[in-house]
């Protein structure tokens, strides 16, 4: 799938949370928020690992403990809190400042800090939030913004670890997805009962209610908001949750009667735009730096002497290797005045590489080899030049020794002496 599909499908996650505030009003009993959290999450988890029927194992365990405490567990209670101590425009906005805190976390844990297209859009995102939803006289309750920041942080932090640790080999997103549904859900139980007492015997729109919650609103949207944490940067998920207060404005426009003013316009088209820009493709600075090699001008020739002595080395190791009595440029076969001969030749090569500045000692093929890198390295000029003295030295005769006749095949002599 392309980039644009993977993004399209992640929104679908935030959108689908916008529904939350509409059927929480309208169909859901009053004053029971964290049962609606635990009829929420868990028996999405459940239907989800009754699919898949894969459970973790080893470290897995923990992390899927972790994980399904930060995004679900924490999350909800928290934000129920917040919603009930808050005006709504208040926890909203709480909640679109969670792409500056997946920025601050992306550093620390992801060694990867966003580039300055990201981090504007981090900023204008929550600004733009707080133009639709706030309005004149909102209060600001301590505990309330202390829950909203809380539960912001904890479903920073878990996607962020949802990024860093992905999934098991062979683990799908489904099963991912229901450990952490399972794991959050068992949480959020017994504080429901401790603090709700029994839950609520459900009616029909509450049935219709809580059906919606879980399966589109839980078992999909989580699904698609971990399958895109996987493929998309962090940075670019964490934008997208700001469709949630958007979305949930919108239906409160359209379903509910709300006005839309001016100012109201005015956020949507800033959080918009923040949300498009959070999604350019911008350049990281500081982890993507340590993952490149690094660059820098072009090696000398001491440097590409060294890279030629180093090939030599390894060609000699490679030469010294093989069995005794094997010697290059000669077979078992040949006979021994044939193979004097090319030992001589082979020597003066050799003699000629070595004084030109190549690897010292080895056999003529190392230092022939360490030779060509060095030429390669460079230009073809030096090629031409290095080809050329390795062909004078090795047909022109030796000082002590007679020249190898041109006509004949048969070599003369070599003097001993």
């Amino acid at each position: 799938m392309t980039r644009r599909t993977d993004v399209a499908l992640t929104a679908l996650a935030p959108a689908t949370w916008g529904t939350t505030y509409l059927v929480t009003a309208e169909l859901l009993p009053a004053d029971r928020p964290l049962w609606a959290g635990a009829v929420r999450a868990l028996p999405a988890g459940l239907l989800l690992l009754a699919v898949t029927r894969r459970r973790p194992h080893g470290i897995w365990w923990g992390r899927a403990a972790l994980l399904g405490t930060l995004n679900i567990g924490a999350f909800f209670p928290l934000l129920f809190v917040a919603a009930y101590r808050l005006p709504g425009g208040t926890a909203a906005v709480l909640g679109a400042a969670q792409p500056l805190l997946v920025a601050a976390l992306t550093v620390a844990l992801l060694r990867d800090r966003p580039g300055r297209p990201a981090l504007l859009a981090a900023v204008a995102a929550p600004a733009g939030v707080a133009l639709v939803v706030l309005r004149p006289g909102a209060g600001l309750d301590p505990l309330g913004v202390a829950a909203g920041l809380a539960g912001t942080a904890a479903m920073a932090a878990g996607l962020v670890l949802t990024r860093r640790w992905g999934r098991p080999p062979g683990v799908g997103t489904l099963a991912a997805t229901s450990w952490q549904l399972v794991a959050g859900g068992l949480l959020i139980v017994p504080v429901a009962a401790a603090v709700e007492g029994a839950p609520p015997a459900p009616d029909g729109p509450a049935l219709l209610g809580y059906a919606w919650l879980g399966l589109v609103g839980t078992a999909l949207a989580y699904v698609l908001w971990f399958r895109g944490a996987a493929r998309l940067p962090v940075s670019r998920v964490s934008m997208l949750g700001a469709l949630s207060p958007l979305t949930a404005a919108a239906l409160g426009w359209l379903v509910l009667g709300q006005t839309l003013g001016p100012v109201q316009l005015a956020g949507f088209a800033v959080a918009v735009a923040a949300m498009v820009l959070g999604q350019l493709p911008g350049r990281t600075a500081t982890g993507n730096q340590h993952d490149r090699p690094a660059t820098g001008p072009e090696p000398d020739a001491p440097a590409r002497t060294a890279l030629g002595a180093r090939t030599a080395r390894s060609d000699q190791a490679e030469v010294d290797a093989r069995p005794a009595g094997a010697k290059v440029g000669a077979s078992p076969a040949q006979p021994a005045r044939s193979r004097r001969h090319s030992s001589g030749r082979a020597s003066s090569a050799t003699a000629s590489t070595t004084g030109s500045g190549s690897a010292p000692g080895g056999s003529s093929a190392a230092a022939a080899i360490g030779s060509a890198n060095r030429c390669a390295a460079a230009g073809p000029a030096s090629w031409e030049r290095s080809s050329s003295q390795h062909t004078s030295s090795a047909v022109q005769p030796r000082p002590d020794r007679a020249a190898i006749s041109r006509t004949s095949r048969t070599p003369t002599r070599v003097s001993s002496s």
